[in-house]
């Protein structure tokens, strides 16, 4: 045997050796996950401290590079018009405000995960930043299968901050 076809052997070899790992690997890297959840929104108005919840349904996709750490494109429609108070003078109306955030996922412990990132609020009169933290706990049920409760707190800088509380089922790909 020449130099050469112990070359193509050993590729031809570590490409069917890799293949074959890709196909055993029972990993899923992505994860879909609609989400049903009710947004609270405290406000401090002329008539003393309110809250008003709105209900939102999300949809959130997810790509998770090992067991550990995923990165998350996490969407959230608050289905309701409602009116804010700023600055306990100056009305704002929301008509169906839409979050879009980008962020880190990290399962710290078993099925616990971290959530943090940064989105924005599209909403017809205002635009606005958001810095997002939050928490999950996924619970597997079938093969792929989970149902997800969420908590999710964002920060609207020189705005209104919210407390968002869901439930998501999520599938794995």
């Amino acid at each position: 045997m020449n130099t050469r076809t112990i070359l193509h052997i050993l590729i031809i070899s570590s490409f069917f050796l890799t293949f074959n790992s890709f196909a055993q690997e029972s990993f899923k890297h992505f994860r879909i996950s609609p989400i049903l959840s009710h947004t609270y929104i405290p406000l401090a108005t002329n008539q003393g401290d309110q809250t008003v919840i709105v209900p939102s349904l999300g949809l959130d996709i997810e790509y998770w590079f090992n067991e550990e750490w995923g990165i998350g494109f996490h969407n959230d429609l608050e289905l309701e018009i409602f009116e804010l108070e700023k600055e306990h003078t100056i009305s704002v109306s929301k008509e169906y405000p839409v979050v879009l955030t980008f962020d880190m996922l990290w399962k710290f412990y078993e099925e616990w995960i971290l959530v943090l990132g940064s989105g924005i609020e599209y909403e017809k009169n205002e635009n606005l930043f958001i810095i997002r933290t939050g928490i999950e706990y996924e619970v597997e049920f079938a093969k792929d299968w989970d149902v997800a409760p969420t908590i999710f707190y964002d920060f609207r800088p020189n705005h209104t901050a919210t407390w968002s509380v869901g439930i998501g089922i999520g599938k794995r790909f």
